[in-house]
């Protein structure tokens, strides 16, 4: 059996959450400072190395990609990802990002042809510009022992947050519930409701999403 005749199931689902890159419609906070029309450029740039990356881990058979948008609408979305080749997506929907993750995650095991088995769900955003497919590959062996694998951010929270087959089998309703989201205490909260559930975690270099214009210093000239 070679690498795509893997079941789908014992690919882990990696959920892109990402933001339409038109002005006035994604990075709020950069474009208060750069501008509208610069902040989208970025974004667009940044959604378009992430997929780089995704579609080739997808053609490896390494992982099935879900992608999870918001900030466009219904025919829009069709047409973009039409363009870009992925065939399963939907929209993030409303409330916090433990919300949405949640939803997706909720999505992706609807859709799970082995029912018995969890199927392993990685969650990326499109901020990061020195992803590479390394860390993902990291994430993907990491899961095959641990109940969580964490990517931290500089920022406090995580650019990275995997779940396990068991960990889905059923959904939980952790990490997702009792994080304060937005905060720099993302990352130590999640770790600490590992830790008094039980659950096995490792962790993942540690990355800086683009955010805010301080985040461009790195790769300014």
């Amino acid at each position: 059996m070679n690498m795509n005749e893997v079941p789908i199931c014992s690919k882990p689902a990696l959920v892109v959450m990402t933001r339409w890159a038109a002005a006035g419609r994604c990075k709020s906070r950069l474009a208060t400072k750069i501008g509208a029309f610069r902040a989208a450029s970025i974004q667009r740039k940044l959604t378009e190395h992430t997929f780089s990356i995704a579609k080739r881990l997808e053609k490896d058979g390494l992982v099935e990609i879900h992608l999870a948008i918001t900030g466009i609408a219904s025919k829009g979305m069709n047409r973009w990802v039409l363009k870009e080749g992925i065939t399963t997506f939907t929209f993030q929907g409303m409330g916090s990002l433990g919300l949405r993750m949640r939803r997706q995650l909720i999505r992706v095991q609807k859709k799970n042809k082995c029912k018995k088995i969890g199927q392993a769900t990685i969650f990326i955003g499109t901020d990061l510009p020195n992803l590479c497919r390394l860390d993902l590959i990291q994430a993907i062996e990491a899961l095959k022992t641990n109940d969580l694998v964490i990517g931290p951010a500089s920022d406090g929270g995580y650019w990275l947050l995997g779940l396990s087959g068991k960990m889905v089998n059923p959904v939980a309703t952790w990490p997702f519930c009792g994080i304060p989201w937005g905060t720099n205490e993302v990352l130590t909260k999640t770790i600490s409701l590992a830790k008094l559930a039980g659950n096995s975690y490792a962790l993942l270099r540690e990355q800086n999403d683009i955010d805010n214009v301080e985040d461009l210093n790195p790769w300014q000239a």
